[in-house]
């Protein structure tokens, strides 16, 4: 069992940059693979970010690349988004999940999710 719990999350004018912060719980947090994955209102929820167990691997969806960096730090049960270069399209709520699949850019194939926070960018 994983529970997670985001925070970071705020209102920034585009150009702008934040950082997230999904604090797990658990002693199997380095066993997990990590996501992040955002939604705006009225849309699926989107692949945005994910980190294998031993941060050896990352990937990112194309709208972020160049832009977003995921970590993760095992000792301290913590994974990190930082966000740079914000636009306005990068507003929605952000969640952080944990998935033991090889499906890590797949929704469905997350086992735990946090509550979310809120990233909006203004204009």
């Amino acid at each position: 069992q994983v529970q997670l719990v985001e925070s970071g999350g705020g209102l920034v004018q585009a150009g702008g940059s934040l950082r997230l912060s999904c604090a797990a719980s658990g002693r199997t947090f380095s066993m997990y693979v990590m996501g992040w994955f955002h939604q705006a209102p009225g849309k699926e929820r989107e692949f945005v970010a994910a980190i294998s167990w031993n941060a050896g691997n990352t990937y990112y969806a194309d709208s972020v690349k160049g832009r977003f960096t995921i970590s993760r730090d095992n000792a301290k049960n913590t994974v990190y988004l930082q966000m740079n270069s914000l636009k306005p399209e990068d507003t929605a709520v952000y969640y952080c999940a944990a998935t033991q699949s090889r499906y890590y850019s797949d929704y469905r194939y997350y086992n735990y999710w946090g509550q979310g926070t809120q990233v909006t960018v203004s204009s």
